[in-house]
């Protein structure tokens, strides 16, 4: 039996010569080129069993080719190589019909492996392309290895309904990940339903889920639509699944066994048409030793596991995530902003126990309360240890942060009442001392202009002019 024949189209003489030399070695002839219209032409004359693609080409983008080469061979598998390392290239290439998507740089073993794999499975199992596409914006920001793993298993799952779990620490973007399976997912027509189980009251958890019907329960005056219903045709992201109550894991367990449920206080079965994503931050399989997890439900839902990375294990993405969040402030309206490289290097040296999310509200911060337009080193030190001047407070004790003042009470409270418990007042005193200065220097940044303070403090514009007048804050002349 001759061996197969592999096709291989990449623009870089180096990589060509690396895989036909790989791909020797493993029994294969090779037939490679450096543009598309070659690759087309063999393919057009039935030559080659599988193609290996890279996306972009002198003459045409290798993405372009794989609906052409589908439609004309339909068996022909095509694996696609890229260093264009996004989420969208992955999808992309997975929604045209390519068997599988390789980043560059990629390891042979791996590569040679996909080729045995692909060249070994039933002609009906390839991967089929997804007519239509999703052009919108990335969601998914990262070039790192882990994020490149990430990446090609959300290429996987886009077609099929298939549960999936994802784990990480809070702020690595678990919601993100269930928003980019929907979107890009057969499902992305329908409705995107999140809600977060620790957020809602243990004994109202069912209701919010399943609905209930009219007179279920003491308040329940009208029927109300669940979750679940208001999810259907798409997809219901449960985040923090670890925190739901045993009852509710029960109907939970019920609809993922059985397809239905039923409303609180109702007595016929809905179907539900809905993909589940779940996510958490705690250890399930602890939770379950514990009794506080069904393990049944959580085979059910944990399908297709998705471990996130915490930041501090893909420190090469924090310059692009930083200039990527920096943007997104300046779309919004503030100054546009710069971080130097010594400054970028301090970022990648902190440790983000609040991950991604930590560095978008660090950057949100930087573009709002600096007005030089390339920050460096000393701004980041102040920031990361609590010691800029844009969060001192300017209350009694000077030159202390906003953080200090809220400790400084809490030791003086608990210290004149030994037995715990404090007189009242602690919250109220503690705001009085913390929001006014917070709200001055918010202004002083923005140079008084109040939308932009606002959206800095994360208030409702006319809450901010209450606050303004209730506190005697005075803004300065001439500016909103």
């Amino acid at each position: 039996m001759s061996p197969s024949t592999i096709l291989v189209a990449d623009d870089d003489r180096g990589i060509r010569t690396v895989l036909s030399q790989a791909l020797g070695r493993a029994g294969y002839e090779v037939r490679s080129t450096g543009n598309a219209s070659t690759l087309w032409r063999w393919v057009a004359d039935g030559e080659g069993d599988l193609v290996i693609t890279d996306v972009v080409m002198p003459d045409e983008n290798g993405l372009d080719l794989i609906p052409r080469i589908k439609k004309i061979r339909p068996d022909l598998r095509v694996i696609v190589m890229s260093a264009q390392n996004t989420l969208l290239t992955a999808v992309k290439a997975t929604q045209r019909g390519a068997f599988e998507y390789m980043p560059k740089p990629f390891d042979l073993k791996e590569l040679v492996g996909v080729v045995q794999r692909a060249l070994s499975l039933p002609k009906a199992s390839a991967s089929e392309p997804v007519s239509q596409e999703e052009e919108e914006k990335l969601p998914l920001i990262g070039r790192s290895p882990a994020m490149q793993e990430i990446y090609r298993t959300l290429a996987r799952l886009m077609g099929t309904d298939l549960t999936v779990m994802i784990n990480g620490e809070s702020g690595t973007g678990k919601e993100l990940v269930a928003r980019a399976l929907h979107n890009y997912g057969k499902r992305r027509n329908g409705p995107f339903v999140a809600v977060n189980m620790g957020a809602i009251p243990r004994e109202l958890i069912e209701s919010e889920l399943f609905g209930h019907e009219k007179g279920a329960f003491t308040g329940a005056t009208a029927r109300a639509a669940g979750r679940f219903e208001q999810a259907e045709g798409g997809t219901l992201f449960l985040d923090e699944i670890g925190d739901m109550p045993p009852e509710a894991q029960t109907r939970l367990l019920r609809v993922l066994q059985e397809g239905e449920y039923t409303t609180v206080g109702g007595r016929t079965p809905i179907r539900a048409n809905v993909r589940i994503v779940a996510a958490t931050h705690r250890d399930l399989t602890q939770l379950i030793r514990q009794g506080l997890f069904r393990e049944d439900l959580f085979y059910r839902l944990n399908v297709v596991p998705i471990r996130l990375p915490p930041l501090r294990e893909r420190v090469e993405d924090i310059p692009e995530l930083a200039r990527h969040f920096l943007t997104l402030v300046t779309n919004e309206g503030l100054p546009p902003k710069q971080l130097d490289g010594v400054a970028m290097d301090r970022l990648k040296r902190h440790r983000w126990p609040g991950n991604v999310r930590e560095l978008e509200n660090l950057m949100r911060r930087l573009a709002a309360l600096y007005s030089q337009e390339v920050l460096g080193i000393e701004v980041i030190e102040a920031e990361l240890s609590g010691t800029s001047p844009m969060t001192e407070s300017s209350g009694p004790i000077e030159g202390e942060g906003l953080s200090g003042a809220v400790e400084r009470h809490l030791r003086e409270y608990f210290a004149a009442h030994d037995d715990g418990l404090p007189a009242a007042g602690l919250y109220d005193r503690i705001l009085r001392e913390v929001e006014r200065p917070l709200i001055t220097l918010a202004l002083d940044a923005t140079k008084g202009n109040q939308i932009k303070a606002a959206h800095v403090l994360g208030l409702n514009r006319n809450t901010l002019r209450k606050k303004i007048r209730d506190l005697d804050i005075q803004v300065v002349r001439g500016l909103k």
